[in-house]
């Protein structure tokens, strides 16, 4: 793990301590549940079956392990990675209360993973690579490429610069590590935008970008509310790569 990665470690395990903006709790995120029915539904009308029993699920950056939960509710094999030692904590208690056989690791998700090529059917990455380098998210892209079957799915949100006042606001006060990239002054975490030129382009190199939408969240950091843009991608590994 890089100087970066360990800053970044040190400022959300102090977020999962004592939450300004993250949730504790087991539910999934509604973008999630947006995907999850857009995947059954494609291979609802193509004629295959609909459901995740027994496929394998990477979540990245897994936090309490709220989407990697609801993955192993519909009967996958989960593996959730994720650098808060208290995360981790949540995590494991929600499963083993549940009885759910979710794998959770403490990992770096800019850092080689140790998984065998084509492993992984589906790749989560719900706004957890924002924290990353642009050196770490290209180690990020080609293991996330790597790990994943031919034909298989990856889900992205990440933050948006265009539209959002606010990523602009903190890009010119507080500017981060890598361009239009920010440290947030209240969670001192590093976060990376995009514009959907250049999302596209880093994502295009290795994924077919199924759908690409923006859309708005409103989060509370430390009592204050924040109207935010991001991006959300359906990405899939191509059958012949």
């Amino acid at each position: 793990m890089d100087r970066n990665g360990q800053a970044q470690e040190q400022a959300w395990e102090a977020e999962y301590r004592s939450p300004q903006m993250l949730s504790r709790t087991n539910r999934p995120s509604a973008d999630i549940e947006r995907f999850t029915k857009w995947i059954r539904r494609k291979w609802r009308l193509a004629g295959l079956p609909n459901d995740f029993d027994g496929m394998t699920v990477l979540d990245l950056g897994t936090g309490t392990g709220r989407n990697a939960f609801h993955f192993a509710e519909w009967g996958a094999k989960v593996i959730g990675y994720e650098v808060s030692d208290t995360a981790l904590a949540l995590a494991r208690g929600f499963a083993q209360e549940a009885g759910l056989p979710i794998t959770y690791e403490k990992r770096d998700i800019g850092a080689p993973y140790p998984l065998p090529d084509a492993s992984v059917d589906i790749v989560l990455d719900v706004t957890s690579s924002n924290s990353l380098s642009d050196a770490a998210r290209d180690t990020y892209l080609s293991e996330m490429f790597r790990v994943l079957k031919p034909g298989g799915h990856a889900f992205v949100r990440a933050l948006s610069k265009e539209g959002d006042d606010n990523a602009k606001t903190l890009i010119k006060r507080a500017p981060g590590p890598d361009p239009d990239s920010y440290v947030h002054p209240d969670l001192k975490i590093a976060e990376k935008t995009f514009t959907k030129g250049t999302f596209t382009e880093r994502y295009g190199r290795w994924f077919r970008i199924a759908e690409l939408a923006q859309s708005t969240h409103y989060p509370t950091v430390g009592g204050r509310l924040y109207k935010r843009k991001y991006w959300t991608a359906y990405l899939e590994k191509p059958t012949g790569a």
